[in-house]
């Protein structure tokens, strides 16, 4: 069973929806996410998940250092300061980076601000259907 750790600053919004999202296209697969300063689950996260059929209202937000011990095949980072932060992992696990826009940094109405976390999470779930198509799925 493959074991993939997504990283990302908070572990409140894009690592959250891309664990959400990698669960659903391998269920096969274990699936952790983390931050390095992590904040708690963020709210609008949950709510365009939920709309899109994907509960990750029981997720946690994380430390990194939690996954430091665990054979990991891959550590995905999905935003720029967790790819620079991103611990040495004793493992030979294979690192994938894709920086994401961060939808908590949206401004705005609330109408606009929930527009661009739908966004957010549409692309997410384009890159983790390919990412669990090219290397999950077929391994």
């Amino acid at each position: 069973m493959n074991k993939v750790l997504i990283l990302c600053t908070g572990n409140s919004c894009r690592s959250q929806m891309a664990e959400g999202w990698l669960k659903h296209f391998s269920p096969d697969t274990q699936v952790y996410s983390a931050g390095t300063h992590p904040e708690g689950v963020n709210k609008h996260a949950i709510h365009v998940m939920k709309v899109a059929g994907i509960d990750i209202s029981n997720h946690t937000s994380n430390n990194v250092n939690e996954y430091i011990n665990i054979d990991l095949d891959y550590v995905i980072t999905v935003c720029d300061n967790a790819k620079e932060r991103c611990p040495y992992f004793p493992t030979t696990a294979k690192k994938q980076h894709h920086s994401f826009e961060d939808p908590a940094n949206a401004t705005g109405t609330d109408v606009e601000q929930l527009l661009v976390y739908r966004q957010v999470r549409d692309q997410i779930k384009d890159y983790m259907k390919a990412f669990a198509d090219n290397n999950l799925n077929n391994a």
